[in-house]
Formats: C-alpha cells, structure tokens, sequence
C-alpha cells in the first residue's frame, strides 16, 4: 500500500464518487478507480460497495480508511520536521472549537491567523467535545481549543486561558435582587440550559452539585438564544465571561457574579502526542492569545512559547 493510494482511498471516503474524488486528487477517474481496485486485490477484500450509489466503505473498508488517515497524518509530521525552519509558518490546519468558545473568538482567531500567517490555511469547526475527542483519536484534527477533558493518556493539554462563569438574570426572577449568586445554590427548577453534550451544561451540573430540581423545558443550542429565552420567559441562565461584550447595555444589568466559589474554566489547546507542528502550534495559540483579554491568559502561556 503505497501513500498515494492511501491518499485516493480517504478522497473517495471523503466525496463518495469517483468522479469527485478524482478531480480531488487531480488525477482521471480511470486512474483512481484502478488505483483502488489493485489496492482491494494485494489486501484481498473489498474496501468499497461500489452496489450502493453513492459509493460506501464496507466495514472492513472503514477500519483501513481509518487507519490511513492516521499514517497520512503521521506522514504530514515527518513533513513538517523537515521544513520546521522555515520563516514562516504554512500549510493546512484543521481546528475544532467547542460551540461555547467558538461564538466568542473564533472570528477574531481567524482574522489574526489570516493577518500574521497568510500561508496558513486554517479550516475551522465547531464541535462538541465527544466528537472532537474522536476525530483527534482518528488524526482528522491537528488542534482542538476546548475546556480541559478528563486525562487522556493520548492527548497533551496546554492551557490557555480562565474563564469566569456568569449568572444572567430575568428582572422578574427572585434572584436578579441580589447582587451576586451562591454558585452551589441555584434554584435549577428556574434554570435554561444548553442542550445536552455542551461541556458548559455539564460544568453548571458539576458546581450546582447534581441535577435536583431541573426540569428541560427547553434546551439551547447557543449562548445567544437562552439569552434571549430568559428575557421572554424569565428564569436565569448561565455564561462565560468572554460573552459579556455581546450583551446590550440593558442585558448587562442582568448579569450576575457567581461566587462561594468563583466559578472558572479552564480553557486549553489540546493536540495529539505525536503532534510535531511545533511553530503552527504557537502560531495558533498566539492568534488565541490576541482575541481575549489579557488578564484571562495562563501565566505560562504569556512568559513562554509552547514547546512540544
């Protein structure tokens, strides 16, 4: 199995018709189509079902194109070892944002990285954080920016930044009257949360100690929409302090300081091990490092370049 091939195998998982998959790779159908048919015969089995229109991997088919993206990724790395002095930075990037982060600064990211690093071609996503813990196991994902996971022996974490969380507050709710929340005592049975698998509903869970009381009458997709849920229907939500310049001067006399404790998230780069692209990883935490307050980056982070 030859790395070209590998190469038109994931194209045609990717477009799922031959035809697309081909211009993809800049080659004629013809070419790619025997390309793939000699690599099922030296593997004897049928990675394709060519039966079904579009075409889909068999299910022997999926665990090769898997295992081809991860040593296509681990042919980039010895790539980038070889060209990691150049002066500038280039190449593709792949990152995936968790939605509760991404609203707040990935425009900003986008613009620093287009602005600093023109030879970088960044391609980002929003994404939840199972999916990116899979896609970054399969090496479909060079850099994530997400709250911190559980330990994974995997992955390497860097820290970033800490972000405080806020309450925001119906002026018809009981509690818009104090001036600032018990973060282990909040009437859940009032609250509107995100939908389930967003980090930020299961951190709200984690320091109001468990779900007693909740009740999902409606459950969010952005920060932005409970904002306005609890202006038409009151109650309170809760969101991270990168959001509070997106409020109107109105809806910042909502917000509310949640405390006993403070309540903070830590947000963090997460990469693979065997991630070698050393100088675009400064690159994209430097662009991070221009989209948020000072006052929010990790020490380290503000002293010191990444080393990997």
């Amino acid at each position: 199995m030859t790395i070209q091939q590998m190469e038109y195998l994931v194209a045609l998982d990717k477009h799922r018709q031959f035809v697309k998959a081909a211009d993809a790779c800049g080659v004629t159908q013809s070419t790619l189509s025997m390309m793939v048919k000699k690599l099922e015969e030296e593997l004897d089995t049928i990675i394709f079902d060519r039966d079904t229109q579009p075409i889909r991997p068999t299910a022997i088919g999926e665990k090769i194109i898997s295992q081809a993206k991860v040593i296509l990724f681990h042919t980039e790395q010895l790539k980038e070892i070889t060209t990691s002095e150049r002066v500038q930075a280039s190449g593709d990037v792949h990152l995936a944002i968790i939605p509760t982060v991404a609203t707040d600064v990935i425009p900003l990211i986008i613009k620093n990285i287009r602005k600093d690093n023109p030879d970088i071609h960044l391609y980002a996503y929003e994404m939840m954080t199972c999916d990116i813990l899979e896609k970054l196991a399969k090496a479909e994902l060079d850099i994530a920016i997400m709250a911190t996971p559980p330990k994974n022996s995997s992955l390497l974490e860097i820290p970033l930044y800490y972000e405080k969380f806020y309450a925001y507050v119906s002026p018809l709710d009981p509690l818009y009257g104090k001036a600032e929340l018990n973060s282990s005592d909040l009437p859940l049975e009032r609250a509107w949360m995100l939908k389930e698998g967003n980090c930020l509903r299961d951190q709200i869970f984690y320091f109001s100690h468990g779900k007693s009381g909740y009740t999902a009458n409606y459950e969010a997709g952005s920060i932005d929409t409970l904002v306005r849920i609890v202006n038409a229907n009151g109650g309170f939500t809760v969101i991270p302090e990168l959001h509070l310049p997106f409020l109107s001067d109105t809806e910042k006399e909502n917000v509310r300081p949640l405390v006993s404790p403070d309540v903070v998230r830590e947000i963090s780069i997460v990469i693979r091990r065997d991630f070698v692209r050393e100088r675009i990883l400064n690159e994209v935490a430097n662009a991070v490092k221009k989209s948020i307050p000072e006052h929010m980056i990790d020490s380290g982070l503000k002293k010191f370049a990444i080393r990997i």
